[in-house]
């Protein structure tokens, strides 16, 4: 006791010391030091939980991620290998008692298998291309994944022989493929994608499907794990069914597959009742429109009875687990900036569980993350705040009234020592139609109302997504430079309905930016913005509003356009998804309609700029590629308009993808609006 006591009275002046340090701002740094959960998985009991711990390497300046256990009530925490790679994708064995994972090695990726009670690891595969979509079989004896099988390419020209020792060009890619590029990965290798099994103790990768068709990684087994229920299109015209999709019995021992579902638009998602009466499924109807809700569908083992039965819920549904007794299924959506958990029942009807899904999107405040449910209904999943990224959280008891509990802490370190800005919600209406709008304001440290700040406007990227009160790293550093940041969902955003998202259909950028200026205008009204201290940025999706916003009003002091499209007739037959976008963005083509793309171009209003703008994109962004945002700069430039183009190198379209290029994005947007507030003016 007196020991104890002595270690108290030597511990107090610390705890003092450690009460009375003035907190930091969050800064540039402090991006390397942010920890979060991924993927955790609960395992069938709910007495243990594996996740992937995400956080950043300073030296290497990209993400890591290793898997780790904690016990479900927080206090057993610990890494699950000694290993010092990239580990990811843990899936409990059906009795609990392995956790199946890939993790990288010097020839890429491959599955290994940790053995709970002896914590004892090995490899199982030596496999050409890296796997995907692992699932257990449901007696645990067996392993599917997806993986890429190669294809040669469709034209083999003759070439002389080059001189010994010549050092020729390297040899041209050729294709004659719909889909051959994809932002963030570049040039994708001819093949296809097809399903495998393998012993659940090691042994050979057998190949189930076959054909030249593409089968997606996302697969369920059926009960009695004869059969596996896949996702593919092996249409004739597969290719140009790009948002088409159905499901298929894919049997294991005889690769005879057979099609479930058939109709445009696609289902996928495939989850069999355990039970093995029925199949869950996420699927809408294509109309061909900006939007469309994804909805929960049911249909008997054998693809008979199909029906929706989440209609009661006007929004997308994802993230689909079975309850153990074959009753319900629990999900997760968006509702007006917030990722909720729930549960639906056969018939329809719906309970929310949990709210504040997310914080693995750690630039910005998109929604993200995920959870999983134990045989009794015990769920883990990624909850984040505002004021931090994704922790741990553990729901468990009655579903109606659930005990809630946070069990990690990997950020306290950090951010119990730093002042963010606080995040305030603010809800207007719209001055075209009388809607309800919804955006967020998040306030510099120590704000103090009697002080004029600068305003800053972050549009959301997509546009068919939405921003919440979620943490975000950007914001937060804008927030600290000394800016009250205003962040709004205007219509197009999703999580209020398909009415609302596909209002931008076929009218985009349209009311949306009226959206936005209501919203500053509010701001205005509340003493909050200034006419004189406007700014406004946004990437992509916001990229374009951002650009649209000073093509129609000279309100801002300063701009920062990233990774626009400014033309989409060049947009369009140039980005890696051109083939997406004919009849849902706009009617037809763009040699078809020509007057409506260029209509809805902001390099259209190019002429009536007068704000000074950065430009700013990653060299190698296939999804809006560096001549869209070289058009804003070219013209601007001929114009002779303040501006400056950043373009950053290795960066695709998600241009923070590698912690540096964060910092670079965030502090050049600062360092551009700087020049523009009159309050620093003011100091100089």
């Amino acid at each position: 006791m007196i020991r104890a006591l002595g270690l108290l009275l030597l511990m107090l002046p610390f705890t003092v010391l450690a009460q009375g340090v003035k907190k930091k701002h969050f800064s540039y740094l402090d991006v390397f030091d942010l920890q979060y959960v991924s993927d955790p998985r609960i395992s069938p009991d709910g007495k243990w939980i594996v996740y992937r711990r995400m956080g950043f390497d300073i030296m290497k300046d990209r993400s890591k991620g290793a898997l780790w256990m904690i016990d479900s009530e927080g206090k057993d925490h610990f890494k699950l290998s000694s290993r010092e790679v990239s580990e990811s994708n843990a899936r409990w064995s059906p009795d609990g008692s392995r956790i199946a994972f890939t993790s990288s090695t010097d020839e890429g990726a491959e599955i290994y298998m940790y053995w709970v009670e002896s914590g004892k690891v090995a490899r199982l595969t030596q496999l050409p291309f890296s796997p995907s979509g692992l699932c257990w079989s449901p007696d645990g004896s067996a392993l599917a994944f997806a993986m890429h099988v190669s294809s040669k390419a469709p034209l083999s020209a003759k070439l002389p022989p080059k001189p010994k020792g010549a050092k020729w060009a390297k040899a041209p890619r050729v294709t004659d493929r719909l889909y051959h590029e994809a932002d963030g990965r570049g040039y994708l290798a001819p093949g296809f994608s097809h399903i495998f099994t393998i012993p659940s103790q090691g042994g050979a990768a057998r190949q189930l499907s076959s054909g030249d068709f593409n089968h997606q990684g996302d697969m369920a087994w059926s009960a009695d794990g004869r059969q596996l229920y896949v996702v593919a299109n092996r249409n004739e015209n597969w290719e140009y069914e790009f948002r088409n999709s159905e499901i298929y019995a894919l049997n294991v021992e005889s690769g005879a597959i057979k099609a479930l579902t058939q109709r445009q638009g696609p289902d996928y998602a495939p989850r069999a009742s355990p039970d093995g009466k029925y199949i869950a499924y996420l699927s809408y109807g294509d109309r061909k429109q900006a939007y469309q809700t994804r909805k929960l569908h049911l249909m008997k083992a054998d693809g008979s009875e199909q029906k929706s039965i989440s209609d009661v819920l006007d929004r997308s549904i994802s993230n689909v687990h079975w309850d153990a007794r074959s009753q319900g299924l629990y999900f997760s959506y968006d509702d007006k900036g917030n990722s909720k958990i729930a549960y639906i029942t056969l018939s329809g009807a719906v309970t929310k569980i949990a709210d504040d899904r997310g914080g693995t999107s750690i630039g910005r405040p998109y929604a993200s993350g995920s959870f999983s449910v134990s045989a009794k209904g015990a769920i883990a999943y990624t909850y984040s705040r505002p004021e931090h990224p994704a922790e741990l959280r553990v729901v468990s008891g009655n579903m109606r009234k659930p005990k809630k509990k946070q069990i990690t802490d990997l950020n306290g370190a950090l951010l119990d020592y730093r002042t963010l800005g606080e995040v305030e919600e603010l809800w207007y209406t719209s001055s075209v139609d009388g809607r309800d709008l919804q955006g967020w304001l998040v306030y510099p440290p120590e704000y103090d109302t009697s002080k004029k700040y600068p305003f800053l406007i972050e549009n959301h990227g997509g546009p068919i997504l939405n921003y919440g009160d979620r943490f975000s790293a950007e914001i937060q550093l804008y927030a600290s430079a000394g800016y009250i940041v205003f962040y709004p969902n205007p219509r197009g955003s999703t999580g209020y309905g398909e009415e609302f998202a596909n209002l931008l259909h076929q009218n985009y950028p349209g009311e949306d930016y009226n959206d936005i200026m209501d919203g500053v205008d509010v701001c205005i009204d509340k003493g909050l913005a200034h006419e004189d201290q406007l700014f406004v940025t946004g990437g992509s999706a916001g990229g374009i509003m951002s650009a649209w916003i000073i093509g129609k009003n000279s309100r801002f002091e300063a701009a920062v356009v990233a990774k626009p499209v400014m033309n989409w007739i060049s947009k369009t037959l140039v980005a890696d998804n051109y083939f997406w976008y004919a009849n849902s963005r706009y009617p037809g083509q763009p040699w078809e309609n020509f007057d409506t793309y260029w209509k809805f171009s902001p390099l259209s209003l190019v002429g009536n700029i007068s704000t000074p703008t950065m430009v700013m994109v990653g060299m190698d962004d296939l999804r809006t590629p560096p001549s869209e945002a070289k058009q804003l700069y070219h013209a601007l430039k001929l114009r002779k308009i303040e501006t400056v183009l950043v373009e950053i190198p290795g960066a695709g379209h998600g241009i923070a993808a590698r912690p540096s290029n964060l910092i670079t994005k965030v502090a050049n947007t600062i360092a551009w609006l700087d020049r523009y507030r009159t309050d620093l003016k003011k100091k100089e």
